[in-house]
């Protein structure tokens, strides 16, 4: 059964309302043990919030009667309400709380690094907001008490999205984005903030600092008290068109496809690329050398390398973002092929290596049609039974090709410690990587390495 207490309080059952509970009390008491679920509401805890401390004399009669009633309407669907200890228990198994996946997802985003992944999960944690808790059944006292957690971890969230988004260059939606919010939050400073510097991005100066002195003069109102020294700052860096407040710095040696960064394409084959996409193959692993840090990277990397096609890509998408469980399980399947196809080319000997991309590249060929294009040319193409793992299929069969080509031998790794990107040397006579792909090194550097 699944609860939703964030808007309109709504229960449902196999896709369909359930009606719960006869009276707006009823309902909210359900809504207040959901809150809890899995844990003990003393029944002194329900009275007091039920009539914000001023109870009738037959209160906890009262309570009795509702949660009685509650357990005739849940009983068919699977759902019980326990008396334990002197209060009621929902238990927290069988059911979904929609502010319980909210505020999971919301605490998932804060702990990812990767600006894409980041936002995926702020996405996924605000599209279960559709308004204020319990907006159809509490009041604003009530609301207070219960949901002021839940609204102030909503504007993190929201905060968290847009430092995510302008970190790649996404300032625009930003500006669509908190514009409403900073109406409603005039005090709310970090959102403040990065309105300030999407709406400077978006050639919106003389805005970013119109909002500047609203919010001093609500902070001013509201507190007392003038903006903090980051927001000073921030307006100081806008009048003077300070460059540290254009777009973000692009990574090193990065080209933008869609919403990802990917690494330049330098290796001369797709098979070669998959195993640069981990930069400091050879040394310890520096922070954010890694590139294929979600499922969506490794979707558009493959239509990137001409592995498939951009229809095929917008449907792994959305795929992806339905199963994320499964898409991480791609991923890193992904990333075990790539360790195997790279320790394959840069050491013949490796048989257990060599069979691992073996392994699956056959699976890849079991699951390969041969079509004809519009120009009238056949090609092998991967089935749409592929599913999610469609990148990875095609990418083995990638790395089974390079594999049967004599190319294979002219193959080299960068030996810079920082670096071991592959590469093709047709001329036999290069020994560093051509463009500094070892994270910031200069050629020369990396020679002397």
């Amino acid at each position: 059964m699944e609860f939703r207490l964030l808007g309109p309080f709504e229960a449902r059952h196999g896709g369909r309302t359930v009606e719960v509970g006869g009276r707006r009390q009823e309902r909210c008491l359900l809504a207040l043990l959901l809150l809890e679920a899995g844990r003990i509401v003393p029944i002194d805890r329900l009275v007091d919030l039920l009539w914000d401390g001023d109870p009738p004399d037959a209160a906890r009669a009262v309570v009795h009667t509702y949660v009685g009633r509650l357990r005739t309407a849940l009983r068919p669907y699977g759902a019980t309400i326990a008396t334990r200890g002197g209060g009621y228990l929902i238990e927290a198994g069988g059911h979904a709380v929609d502010a319980a996946e909210f505020t999971a997802a919301a605490h998932d985003a804060a702990r990812v690094d990767h600006p894409d992944d980041r936002v995926r999960l702020c996405d996924r944690a605000l599209d279960l907001w559709r308004g204020p808790l319990l907006a159809d059944l509490a009041g604003d006292p009530l609301r207070e008490r219960l949901g002021k957690d839940l609204d102030d971890l909503r504007l993190t969230t929201e905060e968290l999205r847009a430092e995510a988004l302008l970190g790649t260059g996404r300032h625009d939606r930003v500006v669509a984005d908190l514009i409403p919010l900073a109406q409603e939050h005039p005090a709310r400073e970090r959102l403040i903030g990065h309105l300030m510097t999407a709406l400077y991005r978006s050639g919106r100066q003389t805005d970013a600092l119109h909002l500047f002195e609203l919010t001093a003069k609500a902070l001013a109102a509201d507190l007392g008290v003038e903006p903090g020294p980051e927001l000073r700052t921030l307006q100081e860096r806008i009048i003077a068109g300070d460059p540290r407040m254009e777009r973000p710095a692009v990574p090193v040696y990065a080209v933008r496809v869609r919403d990802q960064w990917l690494p330049w394409a330098v290796g001369g084959h797709p098979a070669l690329e998959l195993c640069n996409t981990f930069a400091g193959w050879g040394g310890p692993r520096m922070p954010g050398a890694e590139w294929l840090r979600g499922y969506p990277a490794l979707a558009v990397w493959a239509a990137h390398q001409g592995l498939a096609d951009e229809p095929t890509v917008n449907r792994l998408l959305r795929e992806a973002e339905r199963d994320p469980v499964a898409a991480t399980a791609v991923l890193d399947e992904a990333r075990e092929l790539r360790a195997d196809l790279y320790a394959c080319l840069t050491d013949a000997a490796d048989v257990r290596a060599f069979e691992a991309v073996a392994r699956r590249a056959e699976a890849a060929a079991r699951l390969s049609v041969y079509v004809r294009d519009a120009d009238g040319l056949g090609r092998w193409s991967l089935s749409r039974e592929a599913g999610l793992r469609l990148p990875v299929h095609a990418a083995a069969r990638s790395a089974a090709e390079l594999l049967a080509d004599p190319r294979r031998f002219t193959v080299r790794a960068c030996p810079s410690a920082r670096c071991g990107w592959l590469f093709i040397d047709h001329s036999g006579r290069r020994r560093w990587c051509s463009v500094a792909t070892c994270g910031g090194l200069t050629p020369d550097e990396c020679a002397r390495e």
